[in-house]
């Protein structure tokens, strides 16, 4: 992008958002708008400083994830990725539900956090590699006799959305199954043309909530 991303960091560490932001400082491209440690903070944050992107944490006063629905409630194109260190299930659905644009845990390094957040500014969504495996590998299993919500693909299709939500590239699947690069990318669109869905992580959501309804 030819112009900063505008953040705000809310999250009740003050250490680590001065971390943050003295990162993305000086990976360069992002402009710090304000700081916060609580919901109350997050919400007066968006509508106060209007930023590209909101980072929450999800332990807070508040509730991180309260704020995000608050916020999303009023402000539905506020774009907003929870920093966290919450591996559960139930809060990166949560979270996802609520409209997240991304679920990152805080162990992830700075380059790559930038990384993140600049394809997140340009409108796509994102999951931690790990979290999104595990929450796929669940879904997958066998849920009694009740039709599984990937019946509708073929088995290559699941095959290729596996490693997709592994975190491998498009390059790296047809790699690891000796398909060319093209034909994974042909297999990818008609996996979300099937499921309806935008992305592997709304296709990981879609089956969440077809388990918990069987």
């Amino acid at each position: 992008m030819s112009t900063s991303i505008r953040i705000a960091i809310v999250d009740d560490h003050p250490l680590f958002r001065e971390g943050v932001a003295r990162s993305l400082g000086e990976i360069g491209g992002f402009e710090l708008v304000g700081e916060g440690s609580s919901a109350e903070d997050a919400e007066r944050l968006a509508r106060a400083s209007t930023p590209d992107i909101l980072l929450l944490d999800i332990s807070m006063p508040g509730g991180g994830l309260n704020a995000l629905a608050g916020i999303l409630s009023t402000m539905p194109d506020q774009k907003i990725v929870m920093l966290t260190v919450s591996e559960t299930n139930a809060d990166v659905a949560q979270a996802l539900k609520a409209g997240a644009r991304g679920y990152v845990l805080k162990g992830v390094g700075s380059k790559a956090l930038a990384e993140i957040l600049r394809d997140v500014a340009n409108g796509q969504s994102y999951v931690s590699p790990s979290l999104s495996a595990r929450l796929l590998s669940d879904l997958l299993q066998p849920t009694g006799n009740k039709p599984d919500p990937l019946s509708q693909l073929t088995g290559r299709e699941a095959e290729i959305l596996k490693l997709v939500a592994e975190g491998l590239s498009n390059k790296e699947v047809a790699a690891r199954l000796s398909l060319q690069e093209k034909t994974v990318k042909h297999h990818m669109t008609r996996v979300l043309a099937k499921l309806n869905v935008r992305n592997r992580t709304e296709a990981a959501l879609l089956m969440h909530e077809a388990r918990e309804r069987n």
